[in-house]
């Protein structure tokens, strides 16, 4: 009875590596979309989605290099290791040396220099194309930081009420401020602080930008635009450290479709009749009777109190 041909260490090291990556990707149980994502948080904006193309073909170009690399150490380690009962080699007897192999060097020096630049290239493009910004947006908001809240400003004509003053909204210690956008619209954030630097960051943006007291004298780009893509309600937060209560420095992005948001600016350039003043966000939104996308105040985060009192040790 003959020997049982073995198989090669080759294909056992491929053949359990492909099981490993086929476990991997089961237990998971991630969609094909969560798998080229490779961890990238699902965005609203064109922007984001410019973004997590980039991240993605970075992480796929690092796994190709890093799987050749990864290669390499595997094949020299099992094929060109000291076999068993060899003789010791001499000086004579030592393998071609690749030290002085000027091709070698060129190419180990060349390819990454290429890759980098390649890297370069996407990642200033990508950037360019995030922070672009149209000569007329559709929506201009002017966001105004202070401790510790928010206030929107809407411009233009279609924000502008009886009285001459421009739609706004303010939060408060007792209501989180709601910032209301259309969708599939341009839009503009002007960003400038009241007082300490704080930072306008809505997650699902994927995007974030320091908010500056005076920013034309401090050199700082003060505005970015993005359109969003779809309706709903996304927490927005302050991403800078700026004092006591920066942690519940929230505000909530309600994105509704055009022919909502135009509702909702008409209502909130009006007077409401029972007060005599013109309608708040709340307000405004509560007569719109949309279902959840029109819940008068935030649904993703809550306001915090401030009341000292209120947080002792004991009753």
């Amino acid at each position: 009875m003959g020997k049982p041909e073995r198989t090669p260490v080759g294909k056992r090291v491929g053949r359990v590596a492909a099981l490993a990556v086929l476990v991997a990707l089961t237990a998971t149980g991630c969609s094909g979309d969560e798998i080229l994502r490779f961890g990238w948080p699902k965005g609203v904006t064109p922007q984001a989605d410019q973004m997590r193309t980039l991240w993605t073909w970075t992480v796929v170009a690092a796994l190709v290099v890093g799987a050749i690399v990864w290669a390499l150490i595997f094949w020299t380690a099992i094929f060109h290791r000291k076999k068993k009962g060899a003789a010791a080699e001499g000086p004579e007897d030592l393998p071609r040396q690749f030290q002085y192999n000027i091709p070698l060097e060129i190419f180990t020096v060349v390819l990454p220099t290429i890759m980098v630049c390649v890297l370069f290239f996407f990642t200033a493009t990508t950037e360019s194309k995030v922070l672009d910004k149209k000569p007329n947006p559709d929506v201009v908001v002017d966001v105004i930081a202070f401790q510790w809240n928010w206030e929107f400003k809407y411009e233009g004509d279609a924000a502008k009420r009886a009285d001459g003053t421009q739609v706004s909204t303010v939060g408060s210690s007792g209501e989180i401020p709601l910032l209301v956008l259309p969708t599939n619209k341009t839009i503009e954030y002007r960003l400038r602080s009241t007082d300490v630097i704080h930072s306008f960051w809505v997650p699902e943006f994927n995007f974030k930008r320091d908010v500056m007291p005076d920013p034309e004298k401090n050199n700082q780009d003060s505005s970015f635009q993005n359109s969003i893509d779809r309706e709903g309600s996304f927490v927005g937060r302050c991403a800078e450290l700026c004092g006591t209560y920066h942690s519940v420095m929230n505000f909530e992005v309600r994105a509704l479709s055009p022919d909502k948001y135009d509702q909702y600016l008409k209502l909130r350039a009006a007077t409401n009749p029972k007060t005599g003043k013109p309608n708040t966000a709340s307000e405004a939104l509560a007569s719109m009777n949309c279902g959840e996308l029109c819940s008068p105040y935030a649904v993703t985060t809550k306001p915090f109190n401030t009341d000292r009192t209120a947080r002792t040790a004991s009753n």
